[in-house]
């Protein structure tokens, strides 16, 4: 086994196999066009047909010699929801690819991936994709690009740009020989006498597999027998798998990996080493849990995500509790609905976690549920425990889960909107200027004037309005359209009305009819 203490020389080091980030807008074709060089479908099993998670596995291309080499991608989510996810994608990769569709276009995930990339100053290619289409205009696409400063060649630049379709395959085998070229081009080199160290990109609880992470090793050899520490977080490494689930005895650099057997869920995007015993992990993760606090990872308590009200305005709290299936899916969802902000509402975040709902769930739930307000516990791609079930119909506790996420935050909404607390307000029926005073006896007057919008009714109280301030209050008592009584007059039409108000109506005056409503 390669011994824990990390070596300097550089005497060992060979050439590494590429780690590739796909990476661009929603519905672009990145998925499709793994799953074509992976010769599987995934994207075809992913609920909504949107990637949610951060998928890592190997492929192997001949290069121009006829040698296989292997190349490890990463498939980052499109939609906008994981931005974070992206951004990790690209610190971890060597290589990025810009999937656009030339269908669509340059668009907003699009310009967001541009940044990421030259913010973390990695090699690009870009793929056009869809280009079995009809009506495709690859050239309005470089184009686009050029105009947000990507400029591929022959557009002033020198950045490789491939033409392809992901249902066909064609194109699919230049951009593999694209990467590689690139990869040769960065010279990439790891040392395979080094320990393993590398990024988690993802982490995941399972009630029988227990907590298990994948990994991207950038550098190293890992064996089993040694301890990986990340983040506060520890693991023995008994057993290894691959991308697939298969065992392996050992792996290398630019592989992903699953170790399973950690003592609390790692953080995503953290970085992670090797070392050969349990006591120096125990130490190790103890002197990182400070980074561990820093990088977010600690579980929030009863976080609340308050918003700005007016003075006096009612506020309904929700308590919320969050399960996902992994922590990556988890920091989308909280994100997304910290960004919700809907009217006369905040959400009380008691927990969220990776994990099926669980009956202490349920009974933490009840237990800060005030008034009417019960709590809700929301789920993404994760079990009920019957028990939890049991528990939280009796308690009153509402239980949703879901296998797309903005179908969950778009039904929180919903059912925030359902119980923020009803306020009464004004809402303007009718507007309409007084343009003649025809006569006055008392408190009656009868007027002449035209409706500037919605409309006027008989019998409705209306407000009196002179430069635009409030001088009187009256009623409508009858109405005249065209000299024909009229039970109301809509807007744009001239009218005739006899009015009942103390202060006398002049010429110029405004009339507001308005209702009380509960919104």
């Amino acid at each position: 086994m390669p011994s824990a203490t990390v070596k300097t020389k550089t005497t060992s080091l060979v050439d590494r196999p590429p780690v590739v980030v796909v990476i661009g807008h929603v519905d672009h074709g990145k998925s499709t066009l793994l799953d074509y060089i992976r010769k599987t479908n995934v994207a075809g099993k992913e609920a909504g047909g949107i990637t949610q998670h951060t998928y890592a596995y190997e492929i192997f291309h001949k290069d121009e010699t006829g040698t296989e080499q292997k190349i490890t991608f990463l498939d980052t989510p499109g939609h906008e929801s994981f931005s974070l996810m992206r951004e990790r994608g690209a610190t971890i990769a060597d290589i990025a690819i810009l999937v656009v569709a030339g269908n669509d276009g340059v668009k907003k995930q699009t310009i967001e991936a541009i940044q990421i990339i030259k913010k973390r100053n990695i090699p690009c290619l870009v793929a056009i994709t869809k280009a079995d289409l009809q009506g495709i205009n690859v050239e309005k696409v470089k184009q686009q690009l050029a105009e947000n400063e990507v400029f591929v060649e022959g557009y002033g630049g020198d950045t490789p740009v491939i033409s392809l379709s992901s249902k066909t395959g064609a194109g699919g085998s230049e951009l593999l020989d694209m990467v590689l070229l690139i990869s040769q081009v960065a010279g990439l080199k790891g040392n395979p006498e080094e320990t393993a160290t590398g990024f988690i990109i993802e982490s995941h609880h399972d009630s029988q597999r227990g907590i298990s992470a994948t990994l991207v090793i950038k550098n190293g050899a890992l064996e089993k027998g040694s301890y990986a520490v990340s983040s506060g977080s520890f693991s023995p490494v008994r057993r290894i798998e691959n991308f697939l689930g298969k065992p392996l005895e050992m792996a290398l650099f630019s592989s992903p990996i699953r170790i399973m057997g950690w003592n609390n869920i790692p953080h995503i995007g953290a970085t992670f080493k090797i070392v050969s015993s349990k006591k120096e992990a125990e130490e190790e993760a103890r002197r990182t849990s400070l980074e561990n606090k820093k990088m977010g990872s600690k579980k929030p308590q009863e976080q609340t995500y308050e918003k700005e009200s007016g003075a006096g305005e009612k506020i309904t709290t929700i308590p919320l509790i969050i399960k996902a299936d992994m922590l990556g899916t988890l920091e989308a969802i909280s994100n997304d609905i910290e960004k919700m902000r809907p009217e006369r509402v905040q959400f009380n975040i008691l927990e969220k976690s990776v994990g099926a709902i669980s009956e202490s769930d349920i009974k933490r739930a009840a237990s800060n549920a005030k008034g009417n307000c019960g709590a809700i516990i929301v789920g993404f791609n994760i079990a009920i425990e019957e028990r939890a079930r049991t528990l939280a119909d009796r308690l009153g506790i509402v239980l949703k889960t879901f296998d797309i996420i903005y179908r969950l935050t778009e039904w929180l909404a919903k059912e925030a909107n359902a119980r923020k607390p009803k306020i009464q307000v004004n809402e303007l029926v009718g507007r309409a200027r007084i343009v003649r005073v025809f006569s006055s006896s008392k408190n009656k007057h009868v007027v002449g004037g035209k409706v500037l919008e919605g409309k006027l009714a008989t019998g409705k109280i209306f407000k009196l309005l002179r430069r635009e301030h409030e001088i009187d209050a009256g009623k409508i008592l009858e109405l005249q359209h065209k000299k024909e009584k009229a039970k109301d007059v809509e807007s744009g039409l001239e009218f005739g009305a006899l009015v009942e108000t103390k202060h006398d109506p002049a010429a110029g005056d405004i009339i507001e009819i308005f209702v009380v409503v509960e919104k």
